[in-house]
């Protein structure tokens, strides 16, 4: 059993691995540690640099508590921004980040006003990463249920022809226990039927691993940034304005935002992923 499980990489926080420095006798009481500085998105090289913040990422929040021998699974299509199409979503996000406080960078810790000053860094730690379509919760499964929950992802989702899929909606969404909000772009167009069905194909195997389904009306979309909380008031009022501009502005509200193309589904287990249908790296 140590074999199998370490084989998914280690269950426990990342947090529950670091040691804490011993504490010296009249020193003041510990405080919130100011976010990586600026200069760590000049790297080096051309790897390492998000890896650092990612590492070093200090308000996670867990969606379920951690059970030892249990592993998040996650179900998604990997998705990336074209390099033509970031300027522009660079613009709203530094309007977002100006009128409401809070706002990170999706899946790091890194707060987004920080780079309100350099356009090119705010484009390559905000848009420069892999997003994710999500076609399933994100939840606990154990560890003897990995291999089944996979085979019946692959064996449902195995045959699925290309398609392309247009974002062309700013929304927000607040996650169900309210302790995040995140800033998104929907996809309410092409692709929308495709995703539709996958989402449906992972609700079976969900269904069948006693493992609670997606929302009964899906709304697929990537989330760019997110804050601790819900702010969805605030957040929903610049985005309103926005939309509006862009309806103003010759009826462009239903425009693609930008469109990629489908390549393939992937399931994450704890720390192992795996190629459920399609190439990887397209």
């Amino acid at each position: 059993m140590e074999a199998l499980i370490a084989s998914y990489g280690d269950s426990s926080s990342d947090s529950e691995s670091e040691s804490q420095p011993p504490i010296v006798n009249r020193s003041p009481p510990a405080t919130v540690l100011p976010p990586p500085p600026i200069d760590l998105l000049n790297p080096p090289t051309t790897l390492g640099t998000f890896d650092y913040l990612e590492r070093n990422s200090g308000s996670r929040i867990r969606s379920f508590p951690h059970i030892e021998g249990n592993y998040a699974l996650h179900v998604y299509i990997p998705v990336f921004i074209p390099s033509e199409r970031k300027k522009e979503l660079t613009q709203f996000l530094k309007k977002a980040t100006s009128l409401v406080q809070g706002l990170h960078v999706v899946d790091i810790d890194f707060p987004l006003h920080l780079l309100l000053k350099d356009e090119e860094k705010m484009v390559q730690a905000a848009l420069g990463r892999e997003f994710h379509i999500s076609l399933g919760r994100t939840l606990p499964i154990r560890v003897h249920q990995i291999d089944s929950v996979v085979a019946m992802l692959r064996q449902k989702l195995q045959f699925q022809k290309r398609y392309l899929i247009d974002f062309n909606k700013w929304e927000v969404f607040v996650n169900d226990d309210k302790t995040r909000t995140f800033l998104s772009i929907e996809n309410t167009t092409g692709g929308l039927s495709e995703i539709t069905k996958h989402i449906q194909a992972v609700n079976e195997v969900y269904k069948l691993h006693n493992l609670s389904e997606f929302y009964k009306d899906p709304r697929p979309h990537i989330s760019v940034a997110w804050a601790v909380g819900d702010i969805s008031q605030s957040l929903k009022r610049v985005v309103e304005g926005e939309m509006k501009t862009r309806n103003n502005v010759g009826g462009l509200s239903m425009r693609s935002m930008f469109t990629c193309k489908f390549s393939n589904i992937v399931c994450k287990v704890g720390n192992k992923t795996y190629n459920i249908c399609g190439s990887q790296g397209q």
